[in-house]
């Protein structure tokens, strides 16, 4: 892979935009940074003075040169205590701020009903690369421009003492840069694959413990933990690969470091002999060495850290293209006494391009204060009608309107989502209280209302438990049965009070008669409050609550369709 000026540009301008609320931590951390620099070289600077004034070359007080020699000496310790005061104070902020952008950017982003990252892969994308593009701008650029600052430095001084050896020492620069071109290129390819690697490890591991019961019951548990060991072991060849290419390459750069600090030494002891220069001057050339080949050192080891930082910003970006959900303010339609239709005017839906149309030029009519039972066989399109109803999916042609009975329609989108209440298939509480779970159908709800939205889903256990609504429920509902969790959903969506209530197999786990009072009280609440309710349902029950059936399975191509 290839750093090339194209793509190398557009990832410099992502990572200025994204690091916008953490500069100021870099840029404290560059200031520092340089201060510490200058005190180094006021260090080198009075080791030579101690040392000329010792022996009599330089005419000065022994200690007003230690007292200069102490000065610098406690200002970089203190320095170095408030350069690590602010990596600890700002650093997890930084970090937290960077993946809180980014976990924003997904949840804000639509939805497309066929994900291209798996769910592991994201995770790991929105941990480990954002830390990763988070030390490079906090932490990793400030310390290259301080090295670049320090060589600029030590070679102006170098040179004020002798000229010729410090171009010597410099010459290194373009056989470094030479080499780096190559080295940088091959490390980006390396980089990558581990970073993959990474992400295949996590997705196996999400998965597979997200699905723990349905292994365990299919006896495939030592054929997951071996699938995972391999992926593990494709990981550590990875690794092993670029640990040893990084390793020659060390070991050619230190070569090369020796053999100038060597010529240094030589230069030195020479010059020392000759009378040529003072033992300050002597120790000023070995420390000066260190300065310029040291920032060399440094942007070997950093050039790793920038590298595996533009493979995240690669990875991060590929988050960013799914493109954001609209943000237009929400429309909501109806009122006490006005119901909400639905209707689908010429709709078509599929998936990817290529595929057979789900909805193919579907013309329905949920009529405001409608209680309709939506049947049809598996892959029918019962599912992808409650997502397009929600705009969580977009026709491919035709258009989905919200409407009063006056007249006033509004097109379906993100925009008028407000005016839905909805209960998907499965288990789908979070981790939490029954009460955190229920505050997301409406964060400003009372007590009693959560209480009369349990009793209407047939969820009165729920306050018959010693915790009440403080009952924990684990990840997936644990803790709870499945007809359970399913009641205390559907409690969650009747607290948004909406004019249009979308009902997807939320009986599939009650018992009958379980099923029927629940239906019973869902359908008294439609009528008393003016809803238009659809089920999307297998269930006979619900077709004797509903004025209306639909059955995708016998419209012909899904073409034309009433609801008898």
């Amino acid at each position: 892979m290839k750093i090339e000026r194209d793509k190398l540009i557009p990832r410099l301008k992502w990572l200025w935009k994204s690091s916008e609320g953490i500069r100021t931590k870099a840029v404290l951390n560059t200031l520092m940074g340089l201060v510490q620099v200058l005190l180094d070289f006021c260090f080198i600077w009075s080791t030579k003075l101690c040392v000329d004034v010792a022996t009599g070359v330089r005419d000065m007080a022994l200690s007003r040169a230690v007292a200069f020699l102490v000065a610098s000496v406690l200002g970089g310790s203190l320095l170095g205590y408030a350069r690590n005061w602010v990596r600890s104070l700002l650093g997890a902020k930084s970090q937290n701020l960077m993946t809180l952008k980014t976990f924003t950017r997904i949840m804000k982003s639509a939805w497309t009903g066929r994900e291209s990252l798996h769910s592991g892969d994201t995770m790991n994308r929105l941990i480990q690369d954002a830390n990763q593009i988070t030390t490079v701008i906090t932490d990793t650029l400030p310390q290259l421009l301080c090295v670049l600052f320090r060589l600029v430095g030590a070679f102006i001084y170098l040179y004020t003492l002798q000229p010729r050896l410090a171009l010597i020492m410099v010459f290194i620069a373009p056989v470094f840069l030479l080499l780096s071109r190559f080295y940088a290129r091959r490390m980006m390819s390396l980089s990558r694959d581990i970073r993959d690697a990474e992400s295949r490890i996590q997705m196996i591991m999400q998965e597979n413990i997200q699905n723990r019961m349905l292994i365990k019951s299919l006896e495939q548990t030592d054929f997951i933990v071996d699938n995972l060991s391999s992926t593990q072991d494709i990981q550590v060849e990875k690794v092993r690969r670029k640990t040893r290419f990084s390793s020659v390459s060390s070991l050619i750069a230190g070569i090369g470091f020796a053999l100038g600090y060597l010529v240094t030494f030589v230069w030195g002891v020479y010059s020392l002999n000759a009378h040529a220069i003072t033992y300050g001057t002597m120790m000023a050339f070995v420390q000066l060495v260190g300065q310029i080949q040291g920032p060399f050192r440094s942007i070997a080891n950093l050039l790793p850290v920038i590298i595996s930082a533009l493979v995240s910003t690669d990875r991060i970006r590929e988050l960013e293209q799914v493109p954001l959900e609209s943000d237009e303010h929400s429309i909501m339609l109806g009122s006490d006494s006005v119901p909400v239709g639905v209707r689908f005017d010429n709709v078509t839906f599929r998936y990817a391009q290529g595929d057979s149309p789900v909805l193919n030029n579907l013309n329905v009519d949920f009529k405001p204060g409608s209680l309709t039972a939506v049947l049809g066989e598996t892959g029918a399109g019962k599912t992808t009608m409650t997502r397009l109803i929600m705009a969580l999916l977009h026709p491919d042609s035709g258009k989905i309107v919200f409407y009063e009975p006056d007249g006033r329609e509004v097109q379906a989108g993100p925009e008028t989502r407000c005016n839905i209440e909805y209960v998907p298939q499965g288990n789908t509480l979070l981790s939490g209280t029954v009460r955190y779970n229920l505050m997301l159908g409406n964060m400003n709800a009372s007590e009693e209302q959560m209480k009369a939205a349990l009793h209407t889903a047939c969820a009165d256990f729920v306050l018959e438990r010693e915790e009440g609504l403080d009952t924990i429920c684990g990840e997936d509902g644990a803790g709870l049965s499945e007809g359970q969790a399913q009641r205390i959903a559907i409690a969650r969506s009747l607290l948004r009070e909406r004019k249009i209530m979308l009902l997807d197999e939320v009986t599939s786990a009650l018992d009958m008669e379980t099923e029927e009072q629940l239906l019973k009280n869902l359908s008294d609440r439609a009528h008393e409050h003016g809803q238009t309710v659809i089920f999307i349902t297998h269930r006979k029950g619900v077709l004797n609550l509903c004025t209306g059936v639909l059955d995708l399975s016998e419209i012909p191509d899904n073409t034309q369709s009433e609801v008898q």
